[in-house]
């Protein structure tokens, strides 16, 4: 298993290389929701793009250094779209965003607690890991690895609504996955992109079988139509519910 660890320590390889032979929580949302869209490469876009920057700071900032970014007021001017076509960019962040994430790292990282939390002395840093759960081969790669816990860095759009929001984003099922492959509980630190108000979660037992049993559902459609004993074809599914 250490062979395959070190090839995943690669984005490239996790994401779109030898990764791509698991399930992973991402997965989750595809097979639940829209599983026509199953194996997919979804395009980079703002919310990847400012999510993948929030987490090289933190933990990579030697990856930030050469942010591809426009100084421009929206996407829709000519610099923009000269700038991509140039650099051969399906698309990139303005400046302004930048300097927005830039901002909300600080101020996370400003915080003692947090900053004493996600810079421990021991800690690892995007840590891949493989495993079995429920019969199939799954994938995780987890922010922070610390002695006694794994810590999963968020942002959110209103930390008050964050418990409910956890669970429409499947932070459920991504807790319940993480804890089978690391052997290790798992606790959201999270930041408001418009307050600014930080905030830890930790997830109850009933939080993460919510999230057993998302996994288990999209076994089901995964088996159904992608396993080996594939039963349909995913071009003859349909929604089928009762309206209440």
């Amino acid at each position: 298993m250490s062979n395959i660890l070190e090839i995943l320590k690669n984005d490239d390889e996790y994401y779109r290389g030898v990764g791509k032979q698991y399930l992973s929580n991402s997965d989750i949302r595809v097979l639940l929701n829209n599983p026509q869209d199953y194996g997919k490469v979804r395009e980079d876009d703002k919310a990847l793009a400012e999510g993948r920057l929030f987490h090289q700071l933190l933990l990579e900032p030697e990856k930030a250094v050469h942010v591809p970014q426009v100084d421009v007021s929206t996407r829709t001017t000519k610099a923009y779209k000269e700038y991509i076509d140039e650099n051969n960019l399906p698309f990139c962040l303005l400046t302004k965003e930048v300097e927005e994430i830039t901002a909300l790292t600080k101020r996370m990282s400003g915080n003692i607690q947090f900053y004493e939390d996600i810079y421990r002395d021991g800690n690892q840093y995007e840590v891949p890991m493989v495993g079995e759960i429920h019969e199939h081969q799954w994938k995780g790669k987890a922010d922070i690895v610390c002695s006694d816990m794994l810590i999963d860095l968020k942002t959110t759009s209103d930390i008050n609504g964050f418990k409910w929001s956890a669970k429409k984003y499947n932070y459920d099922s991504q807790c319940y996955i993480y804890q089978r492959l690391f052997n290790k509980p798992l606790v959201f630190y999270v930041i408001d992109k418009t307050s600014g108000q930080l905030g830890i979660f930790r997830p109850s037992e009933n939080f993460i079988k919510n999230g057993e049993a998302k996994v288990i559902r999209a076994l089901e459609v995964w088996n159904k139509y992608f396993g080996a004993n594939a039963t349909e074809d995913i071009e003859n599914h349909y929604i089928d519910e009762t309206l209440e």
